[in-house]
């Protein structure tokens, strides 16, 4: 009984597993959870493609919004379907897989070249890494390579993964091609930078400006009026010399008056030594 219980849980762990992986495989369910790409589950769906993707081990599914793939969701339904089987590749890349492309094209198998229809590469893709971008377009010679790649919405690890791209490719002979959609304005950012440059020099100019246009008396008037001062402030100084030659006139006269006496009394010295010389 032992046994018989061990192979049963044993068994229904590896249902378990396998429905799991079949589950995660789905591309229907997958999709269903992101409802920008609701246009492209239903034309898988109506296209009969949804059954041959799940029957895959390996695959990457090129998804496309809502917006991008409305340029192709008008055509023909055999036209859809053969430009859809151009957007799943037989082989499994994710993000770290893409980016771990050397700089250079690689070739890539689509399910519509599994169904043997395909026509000078035409089921092939070529995947180019440029400036460390990474572009997708048909594997046809001279094909554009204009659909960029944007983000990986879903893997589960070389089993599926769902890589979503900026636009439809349209292989040659299997439809007319896509325009590329133009580049979002950039008129917007460049204005301001004018204006911050025109508001800074601004005030220059206008000074500039000012002292320029200013009437020519303003520039007299601003001389003579220091002219004034400097005329003033010389008249003090004859005051203070005037004062000091008074001052050493009058510290003059004294040593005038003291040599004088001193004159007279040695006059009187000397009349006084013949004096007495004449009486001897």
């Amino acid at each position: 009984m032992g046994l018989k219980v061990s192979s049963s849980l044993l068994c229904l762990t590896i249902l378990l597993a396998v429905s799991s992986i079949v589950s995660a495989v789905n591309i229907t369910r997958v999709l269903e959870k992101y409802p920008e790409f609701s246009t492209m589950t239903e034309l898988l769906a109506k296209t009969e493609l949804t059954p041959i993707i799940n029957k895959r081990q390996t695959i990457t599914v090129l998804a496309l919004n809502n917006d991008a793939i409305g340029s192709i969701s008008g055509r023909p339904e055999e036209e859809v379907k053969n430009i859809l089987m151009n957007h799943v590749v037989l082989d499994y890349f994710d993000e770290l897989k893409l980016k771990a492309l050397k700089e250079k094209s690689t070739l890539l198998t689509t399910l519509y070249q599994s169904t043997g229809l395909g026509q000078q590469q035409n089921g092939f893709l070529n995947c180019t890494k440029s400036n460390g971008k990474i572009y997708f377009g048909s594997g046809v010679k001279g094909a554009p390579q204009t659909a960029e790649y944007i983000t990986t919405v879903f893997r589960n690890p070389y089993n599926l993964s769902v890589v979503q791209i900026s636009m439809p490719i349209v292989a040659p002979g299997l439809g007319s091609p896509v325009k590329v959609p133009p580049p979002p304005p950039m008129s917007s950012p460049p204005a301001p930078s004018p204006k911050k440059g025109a508001a800074t020099p601004a005030p220059a100019p206008a000074d500039e400006g000012d002292y320029a246009d200013a009437p020519p008396g303003l520039a007299p008037e601003t001389a003579p009026a220091s002219a004034p001062s400097e005329s003033d402030s010389p008249a003090p100084a004859p005051d203070k010399s005037g004062k000091k030659k008074m001052a050493a006139a009058d510290e003059a006269e004294p040593p005038s008056s003291a040599s004088n006496t001193g004159l007279s009394f040695g006059a009187v010295l000397v009349l006084g030594f013949v004096a007495s010389f004449v009486g001897f």
